[in-house]
């Protein structure tokens, strides 16, 4: 079970900071991201096609005068069979000053969970990328996957942020 506290002393004395994540439903699987990067949850809604982007970029839309991509998740790491109705929920990120959308099946909960908390992850096993994992954790006996997603929409394959342009610059 996972202490709601932010902080909280360890055996030894020492304050143990906990990290806050947002946990989410991907098919049968759970998965978290670090909540940092939230920008705002929402319903799912039409997008603009990009032409010849791949399948799991569903397309684009206007936020508030921002133009957000839009990434299926279950597409991109191959979940299920990806439908969009009025359950369907987009998470809204900010990366690296760029904000981009996240289709999911659920959102479930804020967790926190301590660096002890967190396993690195597998080298095998999980069909999921792992150079999109920051780790493994337990989670009310369920075992959650957590993704960097800075790492995911900065990857080559995305193409979404380019991780080596500084702030400004084209």
């Amino acid at each position: 079970m996972i202490n709601n506290d932010t902080q909280k002393a360890d055996q030894s004395g020492k304050i143990e900071e906990k990290e806050e994540f947002l946990s989410f439903v991907l098919g049968d699987e759970n998965y978290a991201l670090d909540i940092m990067s939230v920008k705002e949850i929402r319903g799912y809604e039409s997008v603009t096609k990009i032409a010849n982007a791949p399948t799991f970029v569903k397309g684009v839309l206007n936020l508030r005068g921002d133009i957000v991509p839009i990434v299926d998740l279950r597409m991109k790491f191959n979940i299920g069979q990806a439908t969009y109705d009025e359950f369907t929920i987009v998470i809204m990120l900010n990366v690296n000053d760029r904000i981009v959308g996240v289709v999911v099946d659920a959102v479930s909960d804020v967790v926190k969970l301590s660096a002890q908390e967190i396993l690195p992850p597998p080298e095998f096993g999980v069909s999921f990328d792992s150079r999109f994992l920051r780790g493994l954790a337990t989670v009310d006996e369920k075992m959650v996957i957590l993704v960097n997603i800075a790492a995911l929409i900065g990857s080559d394959e995305l193409g979404l942020i380019d991780l080596n342009i500084t702030a400004g610059q084209e």
